[in-house]
Formats: C-alpha cells, sequence, structure tokens
C-alpha cells in the first residue's frame, strides 16, 4: 500500500478552472443599477462541469474518447429503466407526480420509513438547496470540510449565512475540528460520506461521535456514494434516524444506478424536518421520466451488483498501477480516486484530453498535482494507464 501523504495545507487556494465555457464574472464594487445581481451571490464561484466528450472531440479533432471526470456509471443506465422509459415515453405530454408517489411508496417499502419521510429533488443538488431556503437565515452557520462537494457552500452563501470550513487532515475528517467550530449559531453541518473528491469517508464510530455532540443541529449526510462502499467501518446512517436524531440522509440515482443525466435524488429524514423542505420546494420538481427510470432501477439488483464488482475490480487495478508508476493515491470508498501525480494538474490534463481521455483536475480543490480519476470499465482503466504513462514520460 501506498505510504500515507503529508497533510493539505490549511488554506485551500481555489485556482482558474481549465475548461471555463463563460466569462470571467467579476464582482462590481457598487451595485447601483436595477440589473446587477444581489452582493452576496458574487460570492459563489459558477460550478465547473466535467468537460463533455462531444466537446472534446469537435475541439481535437478526435474521434475516440472517454470520460473519467463526473462519477458516472461506466456500464449506463439499468437495462429496466431503459425499458420502463420507452414504454412510458407516450405520456411525456403530462405534468409528473408531484409527489413522487410510487418512487416514495417504493422506497419507503425498500428502507422500511414512512412515506411522509421522503422528499425528492431535481438531483441531490436541489435537496441541498432546499435545506439552504428551509434551515439557514443571515447571520447562522453552516460547517462543512474542505475540500468538499462545492455545493453546500453555495446553498449557506445564497441565504447569507457563514460557512465554516473545516480543513482536512491527512485527507481525512477532522471530527475534533468540526465539533469546536459548533456553536449557538451553528444550524446546519455538512457531511460527505464518503467525500469528495477524496473517495475517504467518517467512520461508524465518528460519525456517532459527531451525531452525539452536534445534538440539535441538522447534519446533512450526503451518501451519493454509498453502494461503492466495501469497509465494514462504514456507518449504517439509517439507524440514526431510527433512534430520532437530526439527520438528513442525502442518496442519488446519478452514481451507481446511471441516471445522471435524468437529475434525481432524494432525502430521508424525520417527518418535521421533510415538512419544512416540502415548503420550500417547487411543483413538478423531478421530471415524470426520472421517476419511472428509478422506480424500475431499484428493481434491477443485477446492474447494481454488476457495477459494484466493475467498480471494485477497477480500483484495484488502478491502485496497483499508481503504485508500480511511484504515485501516491488515496484509497477510496466511491467510484473514483484522487491520485497526486507531481505536476501541474492542469498541463496534465490538457495533455490526457490529447490522448483522448478526460479526467478532473485537482487544482478546483486546491490540490493542484492530483487528479481526481473517476474508475471505467477495465478497457477505460487500461486505456488511461497507457495515457497517463506516456504523458508522464513513463510510456513503454
Amino acid at each position: 500500500m501506498v505510504q500515507e501523504g503529508e497533510a493539505r495545507a490549511e488554506e485551500t487556494h481555489h485556482l482558474p478552472h481549465p475548461f471555463k465555457t463563460f466569462p470571467k464574472i467579476i464582482i462590481p464594487k457598487e451595485l447601483d443599477g436595477e440589473m446587477k445581481g444581489k452582493k452576496h451571490i458574487y460570492k459563489i464561484e459558477p460550478y465547473q462541469p466535467g468537460k463533455p466528450i462531444e466537446e472534446v472531440k469537435r475541439e481535437l479533432g478526435l474521434s475516440d474518447v472517454i470520460k473519467l471526470a463526473s462519477n458516472e456509471n461506466p456500464l449506463g443506465p439499468s437495462p429496466r429503466a431503459l425499458e420502463a422509459m420507452r414504454k412510458s415515453l407516450e405520456n411525456v405530454s403530462y405534468y409528473p407526480d408531484g409527489n413522487c408517489a410510487i418512487l416514495r411508496e417504493k422506497l419507503s417499502q425498500k428502507l422500511g420509513f414512512p412515506p411522509s419521510t421522503f422528499v425528492f429533488g431535481n438531483g441531490v443538488d436541489e435537496i441541498i438547496h432546499f435545506i439552504g431556503l428551509a434551515f439557514l437565515d443571515e447571520g447562522d452557520e453552516a460547517i462543512m470540510v474542505d475540500p468538499s462537494f462545492v455545493r453546500y457552500e453555495a446553498a449557506v452563501l445564497l441565504n447569507k449565512a457563514i460557512c465554516r470550513k473545516i480543513p482536512l487532515r491527512d485527507f481525512q475528517y477532522d471530527v475534533d475540528g468540526i465539533i469546536d467550530a459548533i456553536n449557538e449559531r451553528t444550524k446546519v453541518i455538512f457531511i460527505a460520506n464518503p467525500n469528495n473528491p477524496t473517495g475517504t469517508f467518517l467512520s461508524k464510530e465518528k460519525l456517532g461521535r459527531l451525531v452525539q455532540e452536534a445534538e440539535g443541529k441538522l447534519i446533512v449526510l450526503d451518501e451519493a456514494y454509498y453502494e461503492f462502499v466495501d469497509d465494514s467501518s462504514f456507518p449504517d446512517s439509517l439507524s440514526y434516524l431510527r433512534e430520532g436524531k437530526d439527520l438528513i440522509i442525502l442518496r442519488t440515482f446519478s452514481k451507481i444506478y446511471g441516471l445522471a443525466g435524468l437529475r434525481i435524488g432524494y432525502g430521508v429524514a424525520k417527518e418535521e424536518t421533510i415538512q419544512a423542505i416540502e415548503h420550500t420546494r417547487e411543483p413538478f420538481n423531478v421530471n415524470y421520466l426520472a421517476q419511472v427510470a428509478a422506480v424500475a432501477a431499484l428493481d434491477d439488483e443485477e446492474h447494481l451488483r454488476r457495477t459494484q464488482r466493475t467498480i471494485w475490480e477497477g480500483k484495484r487495478y488502478l491502485y496497483e498501477q499508481f503504485e508500480k508508476m511511484g504515485l501516491f493515491y488515496l484509497p477510496t470508498q466511491a467510484n473514483f480516486i484522487f491520485v497526486d501525480v507531481k505536476r501541474d494538474s492542469r498541463e496534465v490534463f490538457q495533455a490526457l484530453l490529447r490522448e483522448g481521455v478526460i479526467v478532473r483536475t485537482g487544482d478546483i480543490f486546491g490540490c493542484p498535482t492530483f487528479l481526481r480519476v473517476s474508475i471505467g470499465t477495465m478497457e477505460q482503466n487500461e486505456r488511461f494507464i497507457k495515457a497517463l504513462r506516456k504523458v508522464l514520460g513513463g510510456a513503454d
């Protein structure tokens, strides 16, 4: 196993992203015109998605490009989900079920919680936005680690609340730092488990301690990647809900279920928490085909297991290759790996693009020599390693 790397710097420097497609946003000194935006929104850096395959083909004149940048399912959607959508296309002239009743009942039976304890969103991102609207006032504080998923910060700043960022220690959660940051103004604590971009996680013991110490605060437990976990010390978060703790667990159909393009996720929490969030939800916010596909995907256990096997096999292969190349990486509980290529990640990113491989640069997470690479099929993983060896000067 690769030796543990040094802890990242206490301050995270968010460098310009290598593939912005819109003009640089300038914070105005004075907002005196009617069409100027609110001052506080300019504190938010617009989200930078992974570079699309078609854009790379067009820009570089390539015919064969693979994308290992956005942690999508390399096997695609469930065949059952595809078939269910095909059979439902003629119904798209109708508005969707605003309550997601069929999906709600399906998840209620699967997870063992009442239907009234679920909320649904146009991706988990939207539910994170709802949480900010429902629970944060100006001057309130929310705690998150750094680096982590950027939409937590956006949900806080949009409501004129204050972000308390706790740096990771050796890329791991600093539970003591999180607990020490809790005060009377703290309303929400955001925890991505496993964390994005590091793939590290909060163990059962550490999460239990945080839940106990944060009583009366809402813990947002974002489990977008929990189906990829293979470590026995990972917590059963639903057990805390059964005990009546103040947390909301967020899960998505974008990752292991392969429905990222449909944008659908859900949260489960105490009924009073869900009711507060429902006051902020737009009507018909989850589209019809997304609901149809999600219901069908939940029944396709074979697709889920096949995806897990693909990711776990690919993870072992990439570990072995990184070790042979002498590259430090973080053991992951997600479907991506954070690896130090010992060079400017933007330069390596651009060189990999020319080889037809799209990855994610680490500079946007404050780690300028790291790449975040999604685990693909074995063919994709082998192609990535071949391209990386060439770019780093280690080609055979």
